[in-house]
């Protein structure tokens, strides 16, 4: 099954990083997406905030060098988190991230 996105947008929070209690690095962060986009033969105007998680050593080290601002391409896939309180929302769990600005 096909699970795959790629979002180019603006870091509007700061990059929090964490361990997992396995001891596996990871990093979050938002992104804010703003572009025009075509549906139906009309302009729709689109803006997505979305929280991107990147586990692991490579991706969490790249993230060390994002600062806010930083126009970032983040290439992987959707998941559901789900917080202590019960809230569900989709999180874009990177696989690649390439800096833009």
């Amino acid at each position: 099954m096909d699970n795959s996105l790629v979002v180019t947008g603006t870091i509007c929070r700061q990059v929090d990083h964490s361990e997992s209690p396995a001891g596996i690095p990871h990093s979050y962060l938002v992104i804010e997406h703003q572009s025009v986009q075509q549906e139906a033969g009309f302009n729709r105007q689109v803006y997505v905030r979305l929280q991107v998680v990147c586990a692991g050593t490579g991706l969490t080290q790249q993230t060390h060098n994002l600062k806010l601002g930083n126009k970032v391409r983040v290439t992987g896939f959707l998941n559901r988190h789900q917080s202590r309180s019960g809230q569900s929302k989709l999180v874009l769990h990177a696989q690649q991230i390439e800096i833009l600005s």
